[in-house]
């Protein structure tokens, strides 16, 4: 489960939209935990956890689902992102 001040992206390997949500996250110089679902456990997890989304990437900051890389980059747009990643 998601633990207070953690961030955590599940990810394939081959995921364009995985690449650029951890780049975002590098930004900012976020320490994050990669979880690829390649491991049907993981994906299920994923799955349990995001509400029963299956798609990639699902991010998480400090028990928050904030859902894929569109939402990551509509909160850094919108200034919310750092204030998100610094309430550590």
């Amino acid at each position: 489960m998601i633990t207070k001040n953690d961030i955590r992206i599940y990810t394939t390997k081959d995921c364009g939209y995985c690449k650029k949500a951890k780049m975002l996250l590098g930004r900012y110089k976020a320490k994050y935990q990669e979880i690829n679902i390649a491991n049907k456990e993981d994906r299920e997890e994923m799955a349990s956890i995001s509400g029963g989304i299956r798609t990639v990437p699902q991010i998480f900051i400090n028990d928050v689902h904030i859902g894929g890389f569109d939402q990551l980059n509509s909160l850094h747009s919108k200034g919310r992102l750092k204030d998100l990643i610094e309430s550590k």
